[in-house]
């Protein structure tokens, strides 16, 4: 397999108009799962959260991991190469092998489950594609200001992700399948400090990364999971009367 630049242009652009299409759909409806499920159509099939996380997740995870076990020799030169790849990797290590066994989520729609999974192969390929064969990168990369900005943003968005995720399970204990207010961290400022996490996250990555399929991600996640935090704002206003009005919605002290 070699590098078609044509080929990352085209899957990136298809990414940004997806992202859009996301826009388009959720912004005034949420999707059909999780707190949002009760009122609207409950679908028919479903799948238990933790089962479900971990296929959706899977192959973000091994395709790159596919990719660069068909790459011979190895292209991950120089170290800043290398460091983007694990940081995607690591992301979805977590996401695959780690949160799924905690997650006390309710059962996630088949349809969910199966759109999900293959936007996971889509990207998984586009990103790992781009940094294992196309992505061109000074040996002294990973001391660039675009590179350290980038990580920094990375490692606090995922740390946000995850402990806005460890608060949430506390929320519940095991069989209960209620929705309460959640408690500190991030969540003293907005109602979806997980989805500010992740989004944080992403275009941490695309900064270090410096590339459109890195940036045409980062946008899908803020498209995808923006307009979900803004129903989940919504939905603890409507839902709990004691709900802090101080709250925002997805970014502190702005929306």
């Amino acid at each position: 397999m070699q590098c078609f630049p044509s080929l990352v242009l085209a899957l990136s652009s298809l990414l940004g108009a997806l992202a859009l299409l996301q826009l388009s759909l959720y912004l005034r409806v949420p999707s059909r799962y999780g707190k949002h499920e009760e009122r609207l159509c409950r679908p028919r099939g479903r799948v238990p959260a933790r089962c479900a996380w971990f296929l959706q997740e899977l192959p973000s995870f091994l395709v790159p991991a596919l990719l660069l076990a068909l790459r011979s020799p190895p292209r991950l030169e120089p170290l800043g190469c290398r460091l983007l790849c694990c940081l995607f990797c690591w992301h979805y290590f977590y996401r695959t092998f780690i949160y799924p066994f905690f997650t006390r989520g309710r059962p996630f729609p088949l349809q969910l489950l199966f759109f999900g999974t293959l936007f996971c192969i889509y990207n998984g390929f586009l990103q790992g594609y781009y940094l294992i064969y196309c992505a061109e990168y000074p040996n002294d990369w990973c001391t660039d200001i675009r590179f350290t900005s980038g990580l920094l943003l990375f490692l606090l968005g995922m740390g946000i992700n995850i402990h806005s995720d460890l608060l949430l399970r506390q929320l519940r204990k095991p069989g209960e399948v209620t929705y309460k207010i959640p408690q500190g961290g991030l969540f003293t400022y907005v109602s979806g400090a997980n989805y500010f996490g992740e989004i944080v996250e992403w275009f941490g990555f695309a900064i270090a990364t410096w590339s459109l399929p890195a940036f045409a991600f980062a946008f899908f996640t803020l498209c995808c999971i923006g307009p979900r935090a803004y129903h989940h704002h919504r939905y603890y206003l409507k839902t709990f009367t004691d709900y802090p009005k101080s709250r925002k919605a997805l970014i502190p002290f702005v929306f």
